[in-house]
């Protein structure tokens, strides 16, 4: 299937590793032209300079903090100064501290809100006056089961992500009828060097080892593997593509049915 991504200009948050490098690696190949950001410049052009050698495509690094408002504002204005519009926001940028209520400081609550659902929020806000002039635009926001499966050693994660699908709702309804979509793809765990933390978290938190996290970890999901990050980005490049015409204000479960009360053992 064509997608018809070719020529589009895509800006991806988050995305020198893990689901959002995924995310530009098959948009690249999809023939989009890509800008990727993420906080460390060195391991963000390395990744720049590897995408664009294995897909023959146009590969932007631009080093920034999305949750700095200043940052996300110079990396849309490069992008726009270069290319002349964005047709593509794709949010990988967060992480969060898992962690249980009485553990949990308040700094850590507000860095995870600050960067999971505001890092979210000033990338939508800097695009989103720009799509709706031109009258169209695709955002996907990546954003975990969490905010849609509570569960308590993950509850900062799990708060901001609630508040990002509440967010994207109220974006989609907002201007649809401008002709910009705005979904969410809500993967559970998946194979990245994110998850590898939170295994470690969850296993101290819990009083296990890492190994029986993970076991618990694939033991919750049917098909009794967790996933893997070009599963996830497949899902977000057709709801970023023209073939997607439809479908706005949705939030996509990719988790293989996770049963998230199966870890709690």
């Amino acid at each position: 299937m064509d997608l018809q991504l070719a020529g589009k200009v895509a800006f991806i948050t988050g995305a020198s590793k893990g689901i959002g490098r995924a995310v530009a690696e098959q948009l690249a190949h999809e023939g989009a032209e890509v800008v990727i950001t993420a906080r460390t410049a060195e391991a963000l052009e390395a990744a720049a300079k590897q995408i664009a050698a294995e897909t023959g495509g146009t590969v932007v690094p631009m080093a920034g903090d999305m949750s700095v408002t200043e940052d996300v504002r110079r990396c849309v204005d490069a992008t726009l100064e270069r290319f002349g519009r964005i047709d593509i926001l794709v949010t990988c940028a967060g992480s969060s501290p898992g962690g249980l209520l009485e553990d949990l400081t308040e700094e850590q609550w507000l860095s995870s809100l600050n960067l999971k659902f505001m890092g979210y929020v000033r990338s939508v806000r800097a695009v989103i006056g720009h799509m709706r002039e031109r009258g169209e635009g695709a955002i996907v926001l990546v954003v975990g089961n969490d905010g849609l499966k509570p569960s308590y050693w993950e509850m900062t994660a799990g708060v901001a992500n609630a508040a990002d699908i509440n967010f994207a709702s109220s974006v989609a309804e907002q201007y649809g009828r401008h002709g910009v979509r705005i979904n969410t793809v809500n993967p559970g765990p998946v194979n990245t060097d994110r998850w590898d933390t939170l295994e470690k978290a969850f296993s101290r938190d819990k009083g296990v080892s890492q190994q029986r996290a993970h076991e618990l970890a694939e033991s919750s999901i049917p098909f009794g593997r967790i996933c893997e990050p070009d599963e996830v980005a497949a899902l977000v490049t057709f709801l970023a593509s023209p073939r997607a015409s439809f479908i706005n204000g949705a939030h996509i479960p990719i988790d293989g049915a996770q049963r998230k009360a199966i870890m709690d053992q």
